[in-house]
């Protein structure tokens, strides 16, 4: 019979052995089981010794009566057992024991309980003792001469042993049952008296055989249920103990007033009409659970934020690199300058991270000088989902390749409530992302990953780019930065950035996201590695749209216009070989204008895309060499010089006034002064006046010789032929001495 064995648990459902048993020993040998019975008798069995128990209420609320003792053993037949198998009568059960903490003391009573009973713990030294005797009583006597224990502590402890299974650990102490922690004793009228030392007072009038009550009454339950009820009505968070027991006090436990002309005014209550502060607070500590005081003490918000706990992993419930993606802005902690000038300072900038939840790898970034919206967020998506060949010609740098396969659109977005809830990131979803999502607002923790990547980058730039701002210290020390360290344009910036999250895709420590089966793969421990890994095996998400859509899709729309001197964007020249073959600023200049639309990457002006009217795809307008920016410059940074332009267009219509005025003065000025001389040579002159030519012929001749005096009137006969031969001579001189020159 396999459940007739020593330690386990039997239930029979017999009328004359109904109970719960335990199986100390089976002898087949003898036919013979040996049990303890661990539930009471039935009635008409028990046979009750000594004195009748007693019926008072007040002792039995006093504190809970022990356990009964168990342990007479019960000599049974083996096969009246089996019989009751055979009909039901008879199934194995199990019996728990109530886990809780030990103290230390406790630990010390447990070991002393165990060496006691180690004539018991032995398996071989029980069974022959209670074969050879049939009962326990040498064992008894072993065990007082080993643990120098009394026979009713040894019976005891026999009883316990028969209660939870014949092992050491049914010896621990179960202080947990005499009501001590966690019980209330309320000192109520007519009750317990007040506990703990007495003051020198009532020492001293004890001494001389007074009995003087104390002034501070016990804890009454009266009293802890006024605590209660005035702690419920202050408001969460609630305040520091020392008010928190102020409001109570005032709330419930003052009850005297005087009225004064219609108003009653509370008095003071008397010393022993209220509890003290240890009191209220020991109140407070037993009856309100440690975790639900932590979130008294705070908002909910802040609570769900940095204090709850931990129940899952941020990529539970993602398949595989690629699928889910996180995006968040923040404000740089340093400052630009701009790359027209690099005297002016252009500000902060807006920084886009976007990471992939599974593989913690940094997919794409952005930066930019407006925001945040969901037109920068877009272009933040460009750039993680192209080819970053693309990108890295955009913003003219070396790139440097970290994740493989490169990323494409994930199946789900998480997003900031702003930019989700906004129009364009509706249309955006329904053609690009079957999901987005967003945390609730002023919940960091729901995005924690993204805000742990920013501060890396920020506690990188802080360490070794000049001007950089470390926002913690600005906050702890109040110490102030100077904007004019800023170092960096917002391409070198960018470049920054890239060699900053292409070293942490490479580097970063992931080494307990590898189990068993990636380390016998060989998995990188790393964002890239497990990047990789997970579109080797066929769990990574990747999901392709030509380059056409995604420029369309996420990149900002403008109009662009064809005149005669080029496509014209931003007050900037594009070209390209279709526009020269197709003949558009011909057809501008006969025609006149027209508008295309197009889409332009706002962190570079290096080029435009148009859609290719007659083709496939999008035209790639590239900026023409002769044009008034660099591609190394943003579109911001190119509308900042016009508008600095602008600005200062006043200034300089000014200045050129000036200009005009001092030049029509003195022209007026040569003017009058010629037409004096003119009229005083007219009056002064008796000779007669030569003719035009005459007069040219010989002004011609004057230059010539370096005559400044005027000659007298020719008579010889010179043709107009002669004279223009002459100064047409002389004009060839001229340009030939200015071509040796390199120039007037």
């Amino acid at each position: 019979m396999s459940i007739l064995m020593h330690n386990q648990v039997l239930r029979i459902s017999a009328d004359e052995l109904e109970g719960i048993f335990r199986v100390v020993f089976d002898y087949p040998s003898i036919g013979k089981t040996v049990l303890v019975r661990l539930t009471p008798p039935p009635a008409e069995l028990a046979t009750r010794r000594g004195r009748p128990k007693t019926k008072s209420p007040a002792v039995s609320q006093a504190k809970p009566s022990p356990l009964p003792l168990v342990g007479n053993l019960i000599w049974m037949e083996r096969r009246i057992l089996i019989d009751l198998e055979k009909r039901g009568g008879l199934v194995a059960a199990e019996l728990e024991r109530t886990q809780f903490k030990i103290s230390k003391a406790d630990q010390e009573r447990y070991e002393v309980r165990v060496k006691a009973m180690s004539p018991f713990l032995d398996f071989d030294g029980l069974n022959h003792a209670i074969l050879a005797s049939g009962n326990i009583g040498a064992l008894v006597k072993a065990a007082q001469a080993v643990g120098n224990a009394s026979a009713p502590l040894i019976y005891k402890l026999w009883s316990l042993m028969c209660r939870f299974g014949f092992t050491a650990e049914s010896l621990i102490p179960q202080r947990h049952r005499c009501g001590a922690p966690g019980k209330t004793r309320p000192c109520d009228p007519g009750g317990r008296q007040k506990a703990g030392r007495k003051t020198d007072q009532q020492r001293i009038a004890r001494a001389s055989g007074e009995a003087m009550p104390s002034a501070l009454p016990g804890m009454s339950t009266e009293w802890r249920a006024r605590i209660m009820m005035a702690d419920k009505k202050i408001p969460c968070p609630k305040p520091k103990f020392p008010q928190r027991y102020i409001d109570i006090i005032n709330d419930k436990f003052v009850t005297r007033f005087k009225d004064e002309r219609g108003e009653l005014i509370p008095l003071d209550p008397t010393q022993g009409a209220y509890p003290s502060s240890s009191q209220v607070k020991r109140v407070l500590d037993t009856e309100i659970p440690r975790l639900h005081r932590l979130l008294e003490r705070t908002t909910k918000g802040h609570f769900a934020r940095s204090l709850r706990g931990m129940i899952a992993r941020n990529w539970k419930g993602v398949a595989g690199p690629g699928h889910t993606w996180a995006m968040d802005s923040t404000v740089g902690d340093l400052y630009l300058r701009s790359s027209i000038n690099r005297e002016w300072i252009i500000g902060r900038p807006i920084v886009y991270i976007i990471v992939d939840v599974w593989s913690t790898a940094i997919v794409g970034f952005y930066v930019c000088l407006t925001g945040p919206s969901w037109n920068t967020a877009k272009v933040s998506l460009f750039n993680a989902s192209v080819d970053p060949m693309l990108i890295a010609d955009l913003w003219q740098y070396q790139p440097m390749l970290s994740l493989f396969p490169y990323p494409t659109l994930p199946a789900v977005l998480m997003c900031d409530r702003g930019e989700y809830l906004s129009l364009g990131a509706s249309q955006t979803s329904l053609k690009l992302i079957p999901c987005m999502s967003y945390a609730p607002p002023y919940r960091p923790d729901l995005k924690g990953l993204v805000e742990v990547l920013h501060r890396i980058e920020k506690d990188r730039q802080y360490l070794w780019v000049p001007g950089a701002i470390d926002a913690r210290r600005k906050e702890y020390d109040l110490r102030r930065f100077n904007p004019n360290d800023a170092v960096f344009t917002v391409r070198e910036y960018v470049e920054y950035l890239h060699i900053i999250f292409a070293e942490y895709n490479l580097t970063a420590d992931r080494s307990k996201r590898i189990d068993t089966h990636m380390i016998a793969a060989g998995v990188a421990p790393s964002p890239a590695g497990l990047w990789r890994w997970g579109h080797e095996v066929g769990v990574g998400t990747r999901r392709s749209f030509p380059q056409s859509e995604l420029v369309s899709s996420l990149l900002p729309q403008g109009s662009a216009r064809i005149t005669r001197t080029g496509v014209q964007f931003c007050g900037l020249t594009y070209e390209s070989e279709i526009v020269n073959t197709e003949q558009w600023t011909a057809h501008a200049r006969n025609f006149g204008a027209w508008n295309i639309d197009v889409n332009h990457f706002p962190g570079s002006v290096s080029r435009i895309w148009t859609p290719n009217m007659g083709a496939s795809g999008l035209l790639d307008l590239r900026l023409s060499q002769q044009t008034r920016a660099s591609k190394e410059q943003t579109f911001d940074e190119v509308l900042d010089a016009f508008m600095y332009r602008n600005a200062s267009k006043a200034e300089i219509e000014h200045a050129n006034n000036l200009l005009k005025f001092k030049s029509a003065q003195k022209a007026d000025a040569i003017i009058a002064e010629a037409c004096t001389l003119t009229q005083a040579a007219v009056a002064n002159s008796n000779s007669a006046t030569p003719s035009i030519s005459e007069s040219r012929h010989l002004e011609l001749q004057a230059q010539n010789s370096g005559i400044s005096s005027p000659a007298p009137a020719p008579t010889s006969n010179i043709s107009n032929d002669e004279a223009i031969m002459a100064y047409t001579q002389m004009m060839n001189k001229a340009l030939a001495a200015a071509n040796e020159k390199g120039g007037v």
